[in-house]
């Protein structure tokens, strides 16, 4: 059985970024390795995208480093936390059925406490958005994930061509407090929790302790929010690209060089992605109503997502849909002055055609009385009073 747990809402009190990972179409290995600890699973593949040494990924990482190179001896090996987005929604009242019967409903994901093969489980996060995120699996087991609960017809809306993922590191250390360093989670030590029902009565055995659950379900959220806009992004980017040359036909033709019809629709893809920016359940811009009541989980979800730079991403991407429905309006009113010109001279033909109609049915009446206009006939009266005032000659 699911149990859904409420809380009031809040609005967003926005803090400086500190880093923003690329986007999701690149797995990022975040400095996997780095620690003497560190265990990577030999069958994963290296990635073949790594951040640029002068993006602020790198400049951020370097504040792990001393817990990547130092490890204590009651720290964990490093883990990987994966996150992949393979659709714009997920309809969870279909995917119940597919989870394993220990899954639960925590607040607005669906948790599966213990997923994988014996010995190398792990724990899953799984969002409305279309996201999941996984604690303790790689890339090669979150597919397989995908493939095995989420892939089956009916339980996504939107399905992207190309999943999107995003990939952080995370240790636990009962010595340390819960927090974000760098390009590292660290699992310690969290604060008690404000409210009573922040979790349910009863919670099924996890790979990972719970006494920071909540505290993977915040930095589960935030990551599958920064994912879900990942997707976003490279939808609106195809978007741009498949009206670039709209200006330039503009510029050399004078015509959009697109029907009317056609139009209408990229008018209506932009819609979608507004909607799907600012409208839908779990938006990029608000913090999720839970947190009203939970300043420290707060204060988890909103470090990792100004890590991840969401405020001004999704302002980019905002600004990015309102220059494209300047271009498709300014298209929309040529299309619309083109089809005035032309019901203009539909009209113009049907007043000629009727004008020939009427030509060919009173042509002849018409060409009477033109003729009788230009040569009258004499009236018989006249000719009667000129016979009778000529002479007679008898």
């Amino acid at each position: 059985m699911f149990r859904l747990i409420y809380a009031p809402s809040r609005t967003l009190r926005s803090a400086p970024p500190t880093l923003i990972t690329g986007r999701a179409v690149t797995r990022l290995q975040l400095w996997r390795g780095l620690s003497s600890t560190a265990k990577p699973s030999p069958t994963e593949e290296p990635s073949k995208y790594k951040p640029k040494a002068a993006t602020p990924l790198r400049r951020a990482a370097s504040a792990s480093l001393p817990i990547r190179a130092n490890p204590t001896p009651t720290q964990s090996n490093i883990n990987s936390v994966f996150t992949l987005a393979t659709a714009e929604r997920y309809l969870f009242s279909k995917l119940r059925g597919r989870l394993p019967p220990s899954s639960v409903l925590l607040h607005e994901s669906c948790w599966v406490p213990k997923w994988g093969e014996k010995g190398k489980e792990g724990e899953v996060f799984i969002f409305e958005n279309g996201s999941f995120v996984c604690w303790g699996l790689g890339d090669a087991d979150a597919r397989r994930f995908a493939a095995e609960v989420i892939s089956p017809p009916g339980l996504e809306i939107g399905h992207l061509k190309e999943a999107e993922t995003e990939e952080l590191d995370f240790v636990m250390d009962p010595t340390e407090s819960t927090r974000l360093q760098g390009d590292l989670i660290i699992l310690g030590h969290t604060p008690a929790m404000s409210s009573s029902n922040s979790l349910p009565d009863r919670l099924p055995t996890s790979v990972l302790p719970l006494e920071n659950l909540l505290a993977r379900y915040a930095f589960s959220q935030a990551l599958a929010r920064s994912t879900a806009l990942s997707g976003l992004e490279v939808a609106l980017d195809d978007y741009l690209s498949s009206v670039s040359l709209l200006p330039q036909s503009l510029e050399k033709t004078g015509k959009p060089g697109l029907p009317r019809t056609a139009v209408i629709k990229k008018l209506g893809q932009l819609m979608r992605f507004r909607q799907g920016l600012n409208l839908n359940r779990g938006n990029f811009s608000d913090v999720p109503d839970f947190y009203w009541a939970e300043p420290v989980l707060e204060g988890y979800f909103k470090s990792l997502s100004n890590a991840l730079e969401m405020n001004s991403r999704t302002q980019i991407v905002n600004d990015k849909i309102t220059y494209a429905a300047e271009v498709q309006s300014i298209l929309r009113q040529l299309l619309t002055e083109s089809s005035t010109h032309r019901m203009e001279l539909v009209i113009i033909a049907l007043i000629a055609v009727e004008v020939v109609i009427a030509l060919i049915r009173d042509g002849p009446e018409l060409y009477h009385i033109f003729i009788d206009a230009l040569f009258p006939k004499p009236s018989s009266s006249k000719s009667q009073s000129e016979t009778t005032q000529s002479p007679s000659f008898s």
